[in-house]
């Protein structure tokens, strides 16, 4: 369950270029993240460039974006973290042109304090696979549903 918030300088970002930025992050949740892309969910904030700040000024001259992505901790390896952070700021310098930094920055959370539906990641996996999350008497550990899917 992904979710995307991709902070953009300029109010003025055509709708078409917005969709092609939430269809490619989405097609990367899915190729490079193997997530669901029923499940994903990009939101986009435009703000104008004086209130965006690097080194303590406004950024002026020139576009900047920053993309934060909240994945489920342990679902990923560190390849797939890795091509989907070079592949998402090439789609970034692609859709936008040149940044003045294109951060990117993955936030795993752990499965026990993130959800949807008022349902935890932890739940959620251990309900879709049939499999206890945790062996009796133990708690916060990680074992069974968190392996590796085709999709999550």
């Amino acid at each position: 369950m992904p979710y995307f918030r991709v902070t953009v300088t300029g109010p003025d970002l055509p709708s078409d270029v917005q969709h092609a930025l939430a269809e490619g992050l989405t097609g990367l949740a899915v190729s490079a993240l193997r997530k669901s892309s029923a499940r994903t969910i990009v939101h986009i904030d435009l703000v104008p460039a004086d209130r965006y700040f690097v080194d303590g000024r406004p950024l002026t001259g020139g576009r900047d974006a920053h993309l934060e992505a909240g994945i489920t901790l342990g679902t990923n390896s560190a390849e797939e973290k890795a091509a989907f952070i070079a592949q998402a700021g090439e789609l970034l310098s692609g859709l936008l042109g040149p940044l003045s930094r294109g951060g990117i920055a993955l936030h795993e959370l752990h499965p026990e304090s993130y959800g949807y539906h008022g349902v935890t990641q932890f739940d959620y996996y251990r309900r879709s696979t049939g499999v206890p999350a945790v062996p009796a008497g133990e708690t916060g550990t990680l074992r069974g549903p968190l392996s590796p899917s085709p999709t999550r």
